[in-house]
């Protein structure tokens, strides 16, 4: 008898699936001043101590609940600092946010988690990367950001302060492998012409990857940028040669514009007459003396331009 297996079927699921994120959004919380709350609390302890010395001994019980709504009281005082709020959680359910600086009297018995709404800022690691070229470059950036959604900060995602940090270097990462390091052809964007550029497209990157903690970005920018160390003095020497070919490009370009205008003044004003020999003889001297990166020491001829 012959046993056959079914084949297995595997069920696929999309990457960043929404059925995987805390769905979840930033609201106020319900809160009293703070000062209500301290006079409940006294109200309550002045007719708990008022209970418990005119009621009998049986019924004093009753003043053992109102100490313990004193305490209850005072427990749901919180004080949120300036640039700090406040996450209320009841048993496991977000109740809302503080952020009113100062002191409030929030739901008793929450739990209460502070988070910062400061403007904080980081520098990533200096990253060894390949650019559109294939050229190992190093390339780090200072990251500004700031917490707009706390809920989302608090529960959608582990750590936000290290969520931050890892997406701005992914980022970053994949933003150094879009472009070359020097732009090849004119007005081509590039990580060392543009860097106005890149730094744009790198903060609305990283505000991308980060939304889902519920960060904003406030700035990003290239703080360091360079070849590595491998490659560093072959980069330097072809740099330099494209810059004595401009340079070179440049002075021949400026040389032909004189030579052409000292034949056509010379023929204009009708000073001396050359053939094509002669002017051929010219523009070879011109350019010679114009193109030359020594001084020329100049021959005075005394005789006559023709052979004999």
């Amino acid at each position: 008898m012959s046993t056959e297996t079914s084949p297995t079927t595997v069920e696929t699921v999309p990457v960043g699936h929404d059925g995987v994120r805390v769905d979840i959004t930033e609201r106020t919380a319900a809160s009293l001043p703070g000062g209500v709350g301290l006079a409940l609390a006294a109200a309550l302890l002045a007719v708990g101590i008022l209970t418990l010395a005119l009621l009998p001994e049986g019924a004093k019980v009753v003043s053992i609940l109102f100490f313990a709504a004193v305490v209850l009281a005072l427990t749901s005082l919180v004080i949120v600092q300036p640039g700090q709020t406040k996450v209320v959680q009841f048993f496991g359910r977000y109740v809302g946010t503080v952020r009113r600086t100062g002191m409030s009297m929030v739901m008793p018995l929450s739990t209460r988690r502070s988070v910062s709404v400061r403007v904080r800022n980081f520098e990533t690691n200096r990253l060894k990367v390949n650019d559109a070229d294939g050229s190992p470059v190093e390339i780090a950036a200072i990251v500004v950001w700031q917490v707009a959604d706390t809920s989302k900060a608090t529960y959608a995602v582990d750590n936000y302060v290290d969520f931050v940090s890892v997406q701005a270097e992914s980022a970053l990462r994949h933003i150094a492998t879009t472009h070359p390091y020097d732009g090849s052809e004119a007005g081509g964007t590039s990580l060392r012409g543009s860097t106005d550029q890149v730094a744009d497209e790198l903060a609305h990157e990283v505000a991308e990857r980060i939304s889902l903690a519920g960060v904003e970005i406030v700035e990003v920018r290239i703080s360091h940028l360079a070849y590595a160390a491998e490659v560093a003095q072959a980069m330097l020497r072809r740099q330099q040669a494209n810059a004595v070919v401009a340079a070179r490009t440049r002075i021949v370009e400026g040389a032909v514009g004189m030579v052409d205008l000292a034949l056509t003044k010379l023929s204009e004003d009708d000073i001396v007459e050359l053939d094509d020999e002669r002017k051929a003889a010219m523009v070879s001297n011109l350019m010679v003396v114009l193109c030359s990166d020594q001084p020329t020491s100049p021959i005075v001829n005394t005789g006559t331009l023709y052979s004999s």
